[in-house]
């Protein structure tokens, strides 16, 4: 296993099958709260406090809590032969991979005494105490709460209102990744979700540095035009379940043994419940598009126009 500070690299923001429709998020099953703490996020914290206490009689040395698999919204089957979902297992922290406005997301081992381990990417999205989201209002259009209550506290901006909008992001990126990884999508696998704490595939080398974003490559001809054609059927993939990004650019897009994975996805937007989704679509892959041409790619295959409106009709909107 590499020391800790291996892991701490700027190269990873991540983590790494049927055209009917799905229900929107507002369809998803929503935690239960009360008070300003949603219910899943007192109990994760409950949890933390209990492992600090107990960690030093039985916890396994470096390791920060038992793995909270079990007390958590799990992924979709089928699960990856790679993932531990032992109970007996510990959580280790390795080292941060990224700071951010909205999120922190570290590497993390989760690994069964003198068994088998895996690393995981724990992305944990930033409490009311902290900056808003930038730009929520937009894309929170089409993500409906049933309690008229809580609408009133995320349109007033209150404490308990920051709250619940950082769990609809958490929720969000959950729900979309677990859709998109089910029907084939080059999206990391989501391990699971306990509050406001994501826990995801880290895409990483032989020697454990997280794979590199799109932006920091300088693909050849050739290899440009095979990761543009990937891009076209990974966005297909999305406009097939009615969703695009959000917030797509060549620094939320990773390259893993040459295959690109999209990452990053808490702003993701509903094409059909909210009004702004053409739009959101077109300045995805006006943003993405842009890039490939600047890297060389020919405008007449990295046309904007063109793609969007293929994906549009794919989505059922044209």
């Amino acid at each position: 296993m590499r020391k800790h500070e291996d892991f701490l690299s700027d190269d990873f923001d991540s983590p790494v099958r049927g055209r009917m429709r799905r229900g929107r998020f507002d369809d998803d099953p929503q935690p239960q709260r009360s008070g300003r703490l949603t219910e899943a996020e007192k109990a994760r914290l409950s949890r933390v406090r209990d492992d600090a206490y107990t960690a030093e009689q039985e916890l396994p040395d470096g390791a920060a809590r038992w793995s909270t698999w079990g007390d958590s919204d799990q992924g979709p089957h089928p699960r990856p032969d790679w993932l531990v979902t032992d109970l007996a297992a510990a959580d280790t922290e390795l080292g941060v991979l990224k700071t951010g406005k909205e999120a922190d997301v570290f590497v993390i081992e989760r690994a069964v005494p003198n068994g088998p381990s895996c690393l995981l990417a724990a992305k944990r999205y930033r409490s009311g105490e902290h900056r808003l989201f930038h730009r929520d209002a937009g894309y929170l259009e089409g993500r409906r709460l049933r309690k008229s209550r809580e609408m009133r506290a995320i349109t007033n901006r209150t404490s308990f209102g920051r709250n619940l909008i950082a769990e609809q992001w958490a929720v969000a990126e959950f729900a979309a990744l677990s859709r998109l990884w089910s029907i084939g999508a080059p999206v990391p696998y989501p391990v699971q979700r306990d509050g406001t704490e994501l826990l995801l595939e880290f895409l990483h080398d032989a020697d454990g540095y997280g794979a590199p974003r799109l932006a920091q490559l300088r693909p050849e001809r050739d290899e440009l035009r095979e990761l543009w054609e990937q891009l076209v059927g990974a966005l297909e993939l999305f406009a097939v379940e009615g969703l695009t990004h959000g917030d797509l650019s060549a620094y939320n897009i990773l390259v893993h043994e040459g295959h690109l994975m999209v990452i990053d996805l808490p702003q993701v937007v509903d094409l059909v419940a909210n009004p702004g989704g053409p739009e959101f679509l077109a300045r995805d892959v006006a943003n993405i598009s842009g890039w490939f041409r600047s890297r060389g790619l020919p405008e007449d295959v990295a046309d904007p126009a063109t793609l969007t409106e293929k994906l549009l009709v794919t989505a059922g909107l044209d």
